[in-house]
């Protein structure tokens, strides 16, 4: 027995729903990584400014 018409538009919305959220959720966690490692690097060069190589 087939499924009807409708039950399946809703399955095809609900993957999709899904699929977005892990889309969003894996965006927030990389940016949410980059800033966090931003930040790092800019506390220590404050600490410690790099020295300049001469060329």
């Amino acid at each position: 027995m087939e499924a009807p018409l409708e039950a399946q538009a809703y399955s095809i919305l609900a993957i999709l729903a899904l699929v977005l959220m892990v889309v969003v959720t894996g965006g927030i966690v990389y940016l949410t990584a980059a800033e966090w490692r931003d930040r790092r690097r800019r506390k220590r060069d404050q600490e410690q400014p790099r020295r300049r190589s001469k060329r």
